[in-house]
């Protein structure tokens, strides 16, 4: 069964016409699952929308145009139009191949523009490497009914018959191989090659830029997806600047981000399983949507300055407010004048117990966005959730929570202690779980699971949201490493000779991070980075979390608490011993997510033993 995306949901098929519906029906059912089969999804600067893309490793790329017209309203054919008559009389629209054609051969230009997607050392030399072709597809006309009303010399110019597929040769009875054999005739040729699950990953890149994993050194190249070339003239240049080595989400991550629809959705995902990137992708989405502002939320200031850059890298800061709660709230009284009320009990509690009372009161509005996403979910209190949910348009009533309890590391519980129905999220049936970990290798996963395994425990009060265990996609790479050292002021001195290590390898500083697990520690390792003369951004307070820019090429230097969320490929985690085991299991899910920052390498430093570091040392050996 074939992969179609998006997922032919409700949603997808109240927008599709019926035809669209019958042929995306066959696609799927008759199609292996090899096939992949994208449905009105724009390729290209000029957002043209081919009605379905189809991809196979073997067979090629196929454009398919598909019309539900009826024999009797086609009143006149020419190469590049056509009369219709329609209920508001004749229209002349045009032509299906040339609509089909002008499509491909933008989305082909795009890929033959890479050097790694050309053919090499064959008669073939230069060429893309796999073939392609367009066609068009007539749902409500019978290849009888065309061959009686277009002699085969004219139909050849108009409606080749290899290059179509009718109404009797799409039914539900019809053979899957016959239909298959329809689709494939349309190939003027065939390589003996497949492609690779590398070269598949760069045509998704090319074709649908929205899908990109940006990278701090591309977004100066790159910029956002409309910022793009697809003119002949200015493919020389792109050329130049396609990198190569890509980053894209992976099949799974697509379909999902293309496939949420409408109303509240919940992704339950573990660490690096890609949630952060469908909700940037789900913001750029509903942003061109949209005239009323979207509210991202999360609860780390870092990870609202990352928001905040990649909102600003797409073009859409001034429709999408990223914020952490507690500035929410700050900004939310501050606009509309409502005092923070008086108390014992911490500031920040006043300030959310006062938004609340000013919503209740009506004194701050409901209903102000359009849409709002929560990142880090599992970081929220219940009458948070409550509030915010009051936030979101009832006329579009958009909704997403992202939500990971392993990473649970503000709460006592590493699950949630309510029901989200409870809060007004109406998740039944719309939470999705992603298990697969893509930011981190085998190994380093493999190290963070095994140490804090026992420590997250398998109970749960939220049945909305099971506790899930990671599953590896990423690829391998080194063993992290611990180094057991005499004293704390040695563990400064080994993190500055690692990081050192990695920048002599070609590593980019902006690419490091030292996580620390004290407060007090940060200042020393900064101060220690700047007498060796090392670049460094170190994200000790409020206003420097909030001016954190991950394209600025020094070393992160910030507590694990302030890292999650964030990822680096390489990371040193110093300071360990001095975790004061107040609460063991919560002291053990910080220490999960800062080791699973790391994308590619992994360094820890101890001077201490204690339980949390006797059993790291018993791993790492």
């Amino acid at each position: 069964m074939a992969e179609i995306i998006p997922s032919l949901s409700r949603e997808v098929l109240s927008r599709m016409t019926s035809g669209e519906k019958r042929l995306a029906t066959r696609l799927r059912n008759f199609l292996e699952d090899d096939y992949l089969c994208w449905y009105d999804i724009p390729i290209g600067k000029k957002r043209r929308y081919p009605d379905f893309i189809i991809l196979h490793p073997s067979r090629g790329l196929l454009f398919l145009e598909v019309k539900d017209w009826k024999a009797s309203s086609i009143k006149k054919i020419s190469k590049e139009t056509v009369e219709l008559l329609t209920i508001n009389g004749l229209k002349t629209v045009p032509n299906p191949f040339v609509q089909v054609r002008q499509y491909a051969y933008q989305g082909i230009r795009l890929l033959e523009a890479d050097k790694e997607l050309r053919q090499q050392g064959s008669k073939y030399d230069g060429n893309l490497v796999t073939p392609y072709a367009h066609g068009v597809v007539f749902t409500n006309i019978t290849r009888n009914q065309i061959e009686a009303a277009i002699p085969a010399e004219y139909r050849e110019k108009l409606l080749p018959d290899h290059l179509m597929i009718y109404k009797d040769e799409m039914t539900e009875s019809v053979d899957p191989e016959e239909f298959q054999k329809r689709l494939w005739d349309m190939f003027p040729y065939q390589f003996q090659t497949k492609l690779t699950l590398p070269q598949i990953d760069r045509i998704r890149w090319h074709l649908f830029p929205e899908v990109r994993i940006s990278q701090p050194s591309q977004e100066n190249l790159f910029g956002s997806p409309s910022n793009q070339p697809d003119t002949p003239e200015d493919l020389s240049t792109l050329s130049e600047q396609i990198p190569d080595i890509i980053r894209i989400m992976d099949i799974q991550q697509e379909q999902l981000a293309r496939s949420l629809g409408e109303g509240h959705r919940v992704i339950h995902g573990v660490a690096g399983s890609g949630k952060t990137l469908i909700l940037g992708y789900r913001a750029e989405l509903l942003a061109k949507l949209t005239n009323k502002p979207i509210l991202v939320l999360c609860f780390n200031i870092t990870l609202a300055a990352k928001l905040r850059s990649f909102m600003v890298s797409k073009g859409i800061s001034d429709k999408v407010n990223v914020h952490h709660f507690h500035d929410w709230c700050s900004q939310q009284l501050k606009t509309y004048h409502v005092d923070v009320l008086a108390g014992d009990e911490p500031y920040w509690e006043r300030q959310v117990i006062s938004v609340i009372n000013g919503v209740t009161e009506e004194n701050i509005p409901r209903a102000q966005y359009s849409a709002v996403m929560i990142d880090e979910g599992h970081d929220f209190e219940s009458d948070w959730l409550k509030l915010v949910v009051q936030m979101i348009d009832p006329e579009t009533n958009s909704l997403l929570l992202l939500y990971d309890d392993a990473q649970s590391i503000y709460k006592k519980k590493s699950s949630l202690s309510f029901s989200l129905a409870s809060t007004g999220i109406q998740a039944q049936g719309r939470s999705t779980i992603l298990k697969l970990n893509y930011r981190n290798t085998r190994e380093i996963l493999a190290f963070a699971y095994d140490f804090a395994k026992e420590y997250f425990g398998t109970s749960h009060d939220d049945v909305d949201i099971p506790l899930i265990q990671p599953e590896a996609a990423g690829i391998h790479g080194e063993r992290p490493t611990v180094h057991f050292l005499k004293q704390w002021q040695d563990e400064i001195s080994d993190t500055v000779a690692c990081i050192k290590k990695w920048h002599q390898r070609g590593g980019e500083w902006r690419d490091m991070a030292i996580l620390f697990a004290a407060k007090y520690q940060g200042k020393i390792i900064a101060d220690s980075l700047h007498q060796h003369g090392i670049p460094y951004s170190w994200l000790g307070s409020k206003d420097t979390k909030q001016a954190y820019n991950p394209t600025k090429d020094s070393v992160s230097v910030l507590s694990i608490h302030s890292s999650k969320g964030l990822e680096f490929p390489a990371v040193v985690i110093v300071g360990i011993s001095q975790l004061k085991h107040e609460d063991i299991n919560a002291d053990a899910r910080l220490l999960y997510v800062g080791m699973t920052r790391a994308q590619k390498h992994l360094h820890m430093t101890v001077s201490q033993k204690n339980l949390l570091t006797e059993r790291i040392l018993k791993i790492a050996s």
